[in-house]
């Protein structure tokens, strides 16, 4: 199969340093944010400046620098899915970027999970396919090696629960079917989206830090589906307290 296959070649016919320069000065941690009306608050509320830029077919995306409790971090609109996610991670490490963290929406497979309920993937099942040229063909990929403790601790200082578990990363979200869903509940998921498996491989192939948490959304543990806070513009305050997360966690790895 061809899922089978791995290339541990790092030097492909396209390469991202064809596209972008390194630039001087760019920020070392980058925050990316999936909600397209969570990112605006954060820009606005930090205020950003613009230092860079990547594209693709569906438009120009900015790369800002904002600062937070005196210190400097990149920002940046993550892209929905795997493929386009990593594309755009693969440009910004390009940059100069040297780790990751990323703040992201997920459906939950265990209903006791509140909305806007905090997670914390330590696996992820890889139900995708971007994974499987960066990372040699498993079942699951560890993630979040590094930066857990620390999560914890700006969690536990803020007064924000949390819970561990396995994430269920799949490209298809109107495939995720009632027999899917309990196989991968089996399988350990309590949640499920679709950038964490290939994001991780990404970063372990290139050598960068990467750091991931989620805020629960839609109930798939139920006979009908719940939408919950799904919507980017439900609990947009609650949400925008959860991104600040992603600066505290910054703070204390780049202490």
């Amino acid at each position: 199969m061809l899922l089978e296959e791995f290339d541990f070649c790092k030097k492909a016919i396209i390469n991202p340093h064809m596209i972008h320069d390194k630039i001087d000065g760019f920020p070392e941690t980058v925050i990316g944010i999936f909600s397209h009306h969570l990112f605006d608050r954060i820009v606005k509320f930090l205020g950003g400046e613009k230092i860079a830029e990547y594209s693709d077919v569906d438009g120009i995306f900015n790369i800002y620098k904002v600062s937070y409790k005196g210190r400097e971090f990149g920002l940046v609109k993550a892209r929905l899915g795997g493929p386009s996610c990593v594309g755009a991670f693969e440009d910004i490490i390009a940059m100069g970027g040297k780790r990751i963290i990323l703040i992201g929406n997920c459906g939950v497979l265990d209903k006791s999970i509140d909305d806007c309920g905090i997670i914390i993937p330590t696996k992820a099942i890889r139900d995708e396919g971007t994974s499987y040229h960066y990372a040699p063909p498993s079942d699951y990929i560890d993630v979040n090696k590094k930066y857990i403790s620390e999560f914890k601790a700006v969690c536990d200082e803020l007064g924000y629960p949390y819970v561990e578990g396995i994430t269920w990363t799949t490209d298809a979200f109107y495939r995720e079917t009632p027999d899917r869903i309990a196989k991968r509940k089996e399988m350990g998921a309590i949640c499920v989206e679709m950038e964490c498996a290939p994001m991780q491989a990404l970063c372990d192939f290139r050598g960068i830090e990467y750091f991931q948490f989620l805020y629960a959304g839609d109930n798939l543990d139920h006979s009908n589906w719940d939408p919950r806070s799904l919507s980017g513009t439900d609990r947009l305050d609650d949400k925008e307290k959860i991104a600040l997360l992603a600066f505290e966690l910054a703070l204390k790895i780049e202490k």
